[in-house]
């Protein structure tokens, strides 16, 4: 009986491994979706059989870019597949019959990391990325670090308040950063 007891333990505890990954998959499949495009994100326009409205480009920061035809479009704050949308109502009826339009991304936005680290600076941002290793990117903590005062800034897109600022929040060491982040490591006193 005490074998079977614990056979069906194992069984649960296998269920519940297998639940947290796959709703920990499709949180980050669910982040990557819903990004929102900006300033230095660079960005892969692909029209399938017009090779002359295929191209890749950096956002600006207009939160525009020039695209062919129509001209200068608003990019800023949209995800991929809202942009994909906005390039296929923009190109159907005048220029094209059924465009097919893809929007991928080929570089994020850099992410920031100032104060008590060996090399503050900006850093290229990879999906997945957490502050730990954003600080360990930026060559670990100083010695005068705090591992807890830690603070990100999210500057528009990413994050603002509800008058529209910057939101300045308090972060641990396994919190997600995203593409245009500030992070501030504060000083310990002891």
């Amino acid at each position: 009986m005490t074998f079977l007891y614990k056979k069906g333990i194992d069984s649960m505890l296998r269920f519940l491994l297998v639940f947290c990954l796959v709703v920990t998959n499709v949180t980050e499949a669910d982040v990557v979706d819903s990004y929102k495009l900006g300033p230095g994100d660079l960005i892969s326009i692909s029209v399938y059989g017009e090779d002359d409205l295929s191209l890749n480009v950096r956002i600006g920061s207009s939160g525009s870019i020039s695209y062919p035809l129509l001209g200068d479009v608003w990019v800023l704050g949209l995800t991929t597949k809202q942009l994909e949308v906005k390039l296929v109502n923009g190109l159907k009826g005048p220029f094209l019959i059924d465009p097919s339009v893809t929007v991928s991304m080929l570089e994020y936005r850099p992410f920031y990391v100032n104060g008590e680290v060996k090399r503050p600076g900006s850093y290229s941002f990879h999906p997945g990325l957490t502050v730990d290793r954003a600080i360990s990117i930026a060559g670990g903590f100083t010695e005068r670090a705090s591992k807890n005062k830690i603070f990100v800034e999210r500057n528009g897109v990413s994050g603002t308040d509800e008058r529209g600022e910057s939101a300045k929040k308090s972060v641990s060491l396994k919190d997600a950063v995203m593409p245009g982040d500030v992070l501030t490591i504060e000083q310990s006193f002891f």
